[in-house]
């Protein structure tokens, strides 16, 4: 028995697909572009796979966590909290108060907005590896307007 010393072989020509092949007789696989087309489900209503991505999607968004850092202007701290997309600010306080920080008083800003206590994480487009000021609040309440001091 002898062996072959030239393993693995000069390339044959191409496969229809456009790719070399090494081994020969493997000729007959599908080419890639024919390949991804038989994976494509045909045009019209959503198949059973693609709405069961869809939902696996969504369930997975439940588990997605983003690492920010509150930047607490008065202490000049940058603490690093892990939210989720669906927390709102009221959360993210109880994270702060979790880390013996106060919040009191305070507001949330995000790209130079202020936030609303009720808006998420998600609305506010905060994003993994943002940064949220958090700044103590110098406007005191006088006869129904604001005031800055």
């Amino acid at each position: 028995m002898q062996l072959n010393s030239s393993w693995p072989g000069p390339v044959q020509p191409a496969r229809p697909g456009g790719v070399p092949s090494r081994n020969p007789g493997w000729e007959f696989l599908i080419s890639p572009p024919q390949l991804h087309a038989a994976c494509l489900p045909a045009s019209g209503p959503p198949s059973r796979s693609r709405r069961g991505m869809e939902t696996l999607r969504r369930s997975l968004s439940r588990w997605k966590k983003y690492h920010i850092k509150v930047h607490l202007a008065d202490d000049d701290l940058l603490l690093p909290l892990t939210v989720r997309p669906t927390d709102s600010m009221m959360d993210l306080r109880a994270h702060l108060v979790r880390e013996g920080v106060t919040s009191w008083k305070k507001t949330f800003y995000y790209n130079t907005r202020p936030l609303e206590e009720h808006e998420t994480v998600k609305e506010a487009k905060i994003q993994n590896g943002s940064v949220v000021l958090l700044i103590s609040d110098k406007r005191q309440k006088r006869g129904g307007t604001s005031v800055l001091q």
